[in-house]
């Protein structure tokens, strides 16, 4: 067995084993890091298939922004362990169907029968200074430049209308304008009150 054949074992080993334990862990953060070391492992295998550009795409996105969030989302949401226990062990029959049924799928449409050796030849190695982000980016300026322009224009669209639903102004919330804010004076917020110092003795008898 060569070594790369070794790596992605590992790696693969790797990543069904976080993959389980994103669904099998009792604890909501500890479900989120373990899906942290699924794409971990995920993008080292992507990197054995000389795909660099996704594998450093997932670390960047989806390990250093989208998961950052979850585990905030999840560490401020005060979640009751007791009855999602519950839950899971009263569901869990049905998720052991759902996933025998879903790798019965997967290993009738992309199993060695359709996507083996036998069918497909081997991909020839690239040389050291082959790039697959420059590749990806000709293809994607080029043979899906409108396809890609197409997507833009919908994220677009998408982002004006969730701020437009944010910033909608609703008669029951308060406001701040931070002009008039800056412009406020000391004079405006602050009242010095000059009083007489008490006695002594006022003190004592108190």
């Amino acid at each position: 067995m060569s070594f790369p054949e070794i790596v992605f074992y590992a790696f693969s080993t790797i990543m069904v084993l976080s993959a389980i334990g994103v669904i099998a862990a009792r604890n909501p953060v500890h479900s989120a890091l373990f899906l942290v070391l699924t794409f971990f492992a995920t993008s080292a295998i992507w990197i054995l298939l000389e795909a660099e550009f996704l594998a450093i795409a997932l670390v960047l996105v989806y390990v250093g922004a989208v998961m950052v969030l979850f585990l905030f989302v999840v560490m401020m949401l005060d979640i009751n362990l007791a009855s999602l226990r519950d839950a899971g062990n009263r569901y869990l029959p049905f998720g052991i169907a759902i996933a025998l049924l879903l790798i019965a799928q997967l290993v009738m449409v992309v199993g060695p029968d359709h996507f083996g050796l036998q069918n497909f030849a081997e991909p020839a190695r690239h040389a050291a200074d082959y790039s697959n982000t420059r590749e990806l980016g000709g293809v994607l300026y080029t043979d899906y430049v409108y396809a890609f322009e197409i997507a833009a224009v919908i994220l677009l669209v998408a982002i004006v209308a969730a701020i437009s639903l944010t910033m909608r102004k609703r008669p029951e919330t308060r406001y701040q304008t931070p002009g008039k804010q800056i412009q406020v004076k000391k004079a405006d917020r602050l009242r010095v009150i000059k009083m007489a110092a008490e006695p002594a003795e006022t003190k004592e008898k108190e």
